[in-house]
């Protein structure tokens, strides 16, 4: 903006002592203009044009250009207030000098008053109408008002008034091209092709053209204008091959993707046209070759790559297309050490694919680079989660709360994770904490309060444990941990076992036949002496599961059904299988049941 105006002042302040105009008496205030004042200015603007010219006496023609000059300075400094003020004082006492209705139309555009801005450059053109600057001033006003017709009505005029203005001809074609106005904007073009000769930018609009209009065989044929008039330039043969792929005409593209190829053999854009008209001939081979030496060029950027890359993420899980995938990632984040996205899309391919240890790795690169984007440390702290590494979801949630701690998830996970270490008192803290900025959640919220149920009876405060469950079964009737942990730890306690036995059973039908659930429906039936009841359900959750606690309980079952020596052998299985309670030793030692 700053050097067009610039020159616009070149051109205004010559043409100031140009001209000597008849003396008007001041209007404006010494102290500024009211908003009214100003108005009234311009109203003033179209009847002193009617006004017959006099010569202004050389003390006001003074006086006026020192207000003029004071004025363009105050422009400069982007002091439009005082601008104005000075500029329409000189104008009041100068109402047919362009420069200055050119000045203050300048001032009241960049001040946004776009309406006076539109009088006053009107105004200079009237008064100047040879001069380039001002029809160029009032089209760049029209257009910020969207008056896209009426700008095009004043470059139609700038080009037909003021001698050697043909170069404005491609501002004309451009707000034809705006408004959809494609047979004006094609006659404005031919306009500049007859005036310049071939030129690529007239060449390129008219193919536009020709494609909104449906006219290929015309588009076509401008772009072998091109490549005639530039043999020895790759692009437009590109651009040529381009066109016919996007229309399905493959044969042809191929065969001027090949051309383009024999003028620049590492052409990336050549390679990618060829392995996408591959693609579509079914030839998957021919199409993986075609790309990866289109990756392997230095002239494909970053945002093309991952562009592709996110293209091909949109199609997996896809066994057929997964080491492609996978290689064009690590030939990414080979040539684009540098560059975060590289790692991080790299990272979404490995998730998907199931390559997860990667994928973290290459977030945490992404991270190292720019770690400003919360997605990938939520990633990065899902694959800890995944992975149950309880060191790392500390160490990455930790780190990720100093830029984000307004985050809920990352709250939660935090507390998840010293939940794990057996630290329910850090645990309830940071999901307390999260829960404040989970609004208008109610997953999310249950899941908060299905975890702080487990921090809570971990304390052994039991009223806020049962209250969280309640909760989180409020707002998630279904949420699986709080039926089934809230079961299980009322049956320890020996409490509410209906309600308990009512939850418990609800789990096990919403996920039948998992292992876990079973045996704390079994247990519960335990606490409350059906014993049969317990056996069975035991014996299904044994046909899948090798847990200590569940063999351990089955024991227990077995014992209290007078099977004892059974209840032993069961005892003894589950020390083989891992650590059940603090009673199993004891168990096996006395040969007896401990609760």
């Amino acid at each position: 903006m700053r050097p067009l105006f610039f020159a616009l002042l070149i051109a205004g302040g010559t043409a100031f002592v140009a001209q000597a105009q008849a003396p008007v008496a001041p209007v404006a205030p010494a102290d500024g203009l009211t908003r009214q004042e100003r108005r009234e200015l311009a109203r003033r603007v179209a009847a002193e044009a009617r006004r017959p010219k006099t010569v202004l006496n050389n003390r006001d023609r003074e006086l006026s250009e020192a207000l003029f000059v004071d004025g363009v300075k105050y422009v400069l400094l982007e002091d439009y207030n005082k601008a104005l003020e000075r500029l329409l004082k000189a104008y009041a006492l100068s109402p047919d000098n362009a420069a200055i209705s050119f000045k203050i139309a300048e001032a009241n555009l960049l001040s946004n008053n776009l309406r006076d801005a539109a009088n006053y450059a009107e105004a200079a053109v009237r008064l100047e109408p040879k001069n380039a600057y001002y029809y160029l001033l009032l089209a760049q006003i029209q257009g910020s008002q969207k008056q896209f017709e009426a700008a095009a009505r004043t470059y139609a005029t700038l080009i037909k008034v003021v001698p050697n203005s043909g170069n404005y001809l491609f501002n004309l074609a451009d707000l034809y091209l705006a408004q959809g106005k494609l047979p004006e904007a094609l006659t404005t073009l031919e306009q500049a092709e007859q005036q310049f000769g071939q030129v690529d930018e007239v060449s390129f609009k008219k193919q536009q053209i020709y494609l909104k209009q449906n006219k290929l065989d015309l588009a076509i044929a401008e772009g072998r204008k091109l490549i005639a008039a530039n043999p020895e330039e790759p692009r437009y043969v590109l651009a040529l091959a381009e066109m016919y792929a996007s229309n399905n005409r493959l044969p042809e593209a191929m065969d001027v993707a090949r051309q383009a190829l024999k003028l620049d053999p590492d052409n990336p854009q050549a390679h990618l046209v060829l392995a996408d008209a591959y693609r579509q001939q079914k030839r998957p081979a021919d199409s993986e070759r075609e790309i990866k030496l289109a990756f392997q060029s230095p002239a494909l950027d970053i945002d093309d790559k991952v562009r592709i890359l996110v293209g091909y993420i949109k199609q997996l899980p896809n066994p057929a297309l997964t080491q492609t995938v996978l290689d064009l990632a690590a030939a990414t984040v080979k040539a684009h050490p540098r560059e975060a996205k590289a790692f991080a899309v790299a990272g979404d391919i490995q998730t998907i694919t199931e390559h997860k240890r990667e994928a973290r790795d290459n977030y945490l690169r992404a991270l190292r680079l720019d770690n400003s984007k919360f997605q990938i440390w939520q990633q990065v702290v899902l694959i800890d989660a995944e992975l149950n590494q309880t060191d790392s979801l500390l160490t990455h949630t930790d780190r990720a709360l100093e830029l984000f701690p307004n985050q809920a998830s990352l709250w939660f996970y935090n507390g998840v994770g010293h939940q794990l270490k057996k630290q329910p008192l850090r645990a309830t803290k940071a999901l307390e904490r999260g829960r404040k900025l989970t609004l208008d959640n109610a997953e999310l919220l249950g899941q908060f309060d299905a975890q702080l149920g487990d921090a809570y009876h971990e304390l052994k405060e039991y009223e806020k444990s049962d209250a969280a469950y309640e909760l989180a079964l409020a707002e998630q009737p279904d949420n699986l941990q709080a039926l089934n942990n809230y079961a299980y730890f009322l049956s320890l306690r020996g409490q509410k076992l209906d309600k308990a036995k009512e939850y418990a059973a609800k789990a096990v039908k919403l996920a039948p036949g998992t292992d876990t659930y079973l045996d704390t429906y079994a247990w519960v039936l335990y606490k409350l002496t059906d014993y049969a009841g317990a056996r069975t359900t035991l014996e299904k959750a044994l046909t899948t599961s090798q847990d200590a606690t569940v063999i351990e309980h089955y024991g227990d079952v077995l014992w209290q059904l007078n099977e004892r020596e059974r209840a032993v052998t069961e005892w003894q299985r589950a020390r083989k299988a891992g650590s059940g309670s603090e009673f199993l030793d004891r168990k096996i030692k006395d040969r007896k049941l401990y609760e």
